[in-house]
């Protein structure tokens, strides 16, 4: 297919497992675009939530660990890094320690509001120079870009999440249980559907994509058509 560089921002939305991240990557990545996942900024606090011994449930406190503790977010697709003061976190935030207590810590109206507006720092940072910016989440298209020139929410069905959950725990080495994973999947949706700060739903000008009978790469020729109607690209190269 015929594309251009990316202008503007890319809003990809949706619950876990659907297929974020990787398409997320792969798209920016094609587009010789920034990448943003959010989700990982969240994860970061989190972590240094349960390193400081704070309980999740302590707002306040989880806030002011959060104030002291906003990670830096590596821009490239092809090695989007995480890191705290300097540490490198990005496998130890994928832990399930992280991944049991990130809806909660996510669920602070200080944090989000904090890590909003990081990220939108990150974005304007990201459109200054030519090129765009392709941001992954939950709120995306809802709330830290709801001028992004594509909004796609995607889905896929709880069973077909859970397993690629549990495909990517096998392949990062860590125990997966189907069906623990289906039923930790059932609970971050509705922990993070019900929240009363920015809960996770699609926004009204967003294309829902459902990726539970697509691969990456249909979903990905997916994205880059939808990117192309809009009028995404600046320029003509090839997809490879």
């Amino acid at each position: 297919m015929a594309h251009a560089e990316l202008r503007g921002v890319v809003a990809l939305d949706g619950p876990s497992g659907t297929g974020k991240s990787t398409v997320a990557r792969k798209l920016a990545a094609a587009l010789s675009a920034s990448y943003l996942d959010t989700g990982a900024m969240y994860r970061a606090v989190t972590l240094a939530v349960l390193r400081a011994g704070v309980p999740v449930a302590d707002a306040d406190a989880v806030a002011e660990v959060a104030a002291a503790s906003l990670p830096e977010m590596g821009s490239d697709p092809r090695d989007p890094a995480v890191s705290m003061a300097g540490e490198d976190v990005a496998l130890e935030i994928r832990g399930p320690e992280v991944t049991g207590a990130v809806s909660a810590v996510s669920a602070v109206a200080r944090v989000r509001e904090l890590l909003v507006a990081e990220q939108r720092r990150i974005i304007a940072d990201a459109l200054a120079s030519p090129g765009g910016v392709v941001v992954e989440g939950r709120d995306i298209g809802t709330v830290v870009a709801r001028d992004a020139g594509l909004k796609v929410y995607l889905t896929a069905s709880a069973q077909a999440r859970a397993r690629r959950r549990s495909d990517q725990d096998v392949a990062a080495g860590r125990l997966a249980d189907l069906e623990r994973t289906h039923a930790d999947v059932q609970r971050r949706d509705a922990f993070d559907s019900g929240r009363a700060v920015s809960p996770l739903r699609m926004a009204e000008d967003a294309v829902e994509l459902d990726t539970t009978d697509l691969d990456v790469a249909g979903v990905l020729d997916r994205l880059l058509g939808l990117a192309e109607a809009r009028g995404l690209f600046a320029g003509v190269g090839t997809i490879r």
